[in-house]
């Protein structure tokens, strides 16, 4: 009875804040609001996905927040927000660095500063709080050896196998549209001209090379994929799931991209104080860390001491000496809404004849 008497205070409470939220900047308000909204929803944070599995298990036990995610690309996240509106079924969302000013100009983000906040580079964060990428990846290849017997280590060994190479949904998948970039930046181009990667990838296509299926752990594990364009953290993760022996992790050495993932709070969030607290875990030191659990490069890096057996877990950094962060974000925000029709237009065109 006791307790009930101090839920019912407690939202009372939290109900009179303006709009029924806790002040950002007071943490324990926060964390007795998102109790009080008791889960949090997602897309696009799976379990197996940057090791958000121990993110969630921590939320739980720490917080007694329940938690469910529906698996989605980008784009599909940004979409649900906007269709569904006020009748929002997802409070926060993760999608690649070039959909946080997407998702603000849609409108469909609302912002929240984690205590880190200043830990954040001025490059990785929306000056409002509506975005803030809590980690980095760079564009790598998983090669499955049982059926790629010649391991190729750049963009250009690529043209000279007979394998099929999976990229994913470039129209969709924020993974593969840096895939895209970070052949582009191997082959000559930059943000603004995509025509090398376009007329590298029309290539393939013509040879019947190329694979538009999702690289997932699944299909890899099925060996549906025999080498896939993907992100660093999950070649490293999917590797040691189903058999460190069997695929070998590249950075491509004539050049890569390094870019990141940031969560976008739903404007329309049923729980948007749960979800200000999974942000505000997220950029934790424990947070950090178990993003680096999952092979990714947690943000605050620089101001963490990461243990051993995590550190030991990512790629040398001598593998990332041509991988580059994105120079011109503004460009790369153009040409990537441009890219899903280029795509069309250029490559999977090429798959039809």
């Amino acid at each position: 009875m006791k307790a009930f008497i101090a839920s019912v205070v407690a939202s009372a409470v939290f109900l009179a804040l303006p709009a029924a939220q806790a002040a950002d900047n007071d943490l324990a308000a926060l964390e007795k609001a998102a109790r009080s909204e008791g889960q949090v929803n997602s897309v696009g944070m799976p379990d197996s996905w940057a090791n958000w599995k121990d993110t969630w298990n921590d939320i739980n036990s720490k917080y007694g927040l329940k938690h469910s995610d529906t698996d989605m690309s980008s784009a599909q996240e940004l979409a649900k927000f906007d269709a569904e509106k006020e009748n929002a079924s997802a409070d926060i969302g993760d999608v690649g660095a070039a959909f946080g000013p997407i998702a603000v100009a849609k409108g469909v983000a609302q912002p929240y500063k984690p205590t880190h906040w200043d830990q954040i580079p001025a490059w990785a964060k929306d000056k409002e709080g509506n975005w803030a990428l809590a980690y980095t990846g760079t564009i790598a290849f998983l090669v499955d050896k049982q059926q790629v017997k010649d391991v190729p280590h750049s963009w250009a060994d690529l043209k000279k196998g007979k394998y099929v190479i999976t990229i994913g949904d470039v129209g969709v998948a924020a993974q593969a549209a840096n895939g895209v970039l970070a052949a582009n930046y191997a082959l000559g181009g930059d943000e603004k001209n995509l025509k090398p990667a376009l007329n590298f990838f029309a290539e393939l296509a013509k040879q019947g090379r190329l694979g538009v299926t999702d690289p997932v752990i699944a299909n890899i594990e099925k060996g549906e994929v025999q080498m896939a364009v993907l992100w660093d953290f999950n070649g490293l993760n999917y590797r040691d799931q189903i058999d460190k022996n069997r695929y070998e992790i590249v950075i491509p050495s004539d050049g890569s991209v390094t870019s990141g993932y940031t969560t976008i709070i739903n404007k329309y969030a049923k729980h948007p104080n749960a979800a200000k607290l999974a942000r505000e875990y997220i950029f934790s030191d424990a947070g950090q860390i178990n993003l680096a659990k999952g092979y990714a490069r947690p943000i605050r890096a620089e101001h963490l001491t990461l243990p051993a057996d995590v550190q030991a877990k990512l790629l040398p950094q001598s593998e990332y000496k041509n991988a580059r962060p994105i120079k011109d974000q503004a460009a790369w925000d153009k040409s990537s809404k441009m890219l899903p029709r280029l795509w069309q237009e250029n490559v999977i065109i090429n798959m039809q004849q």
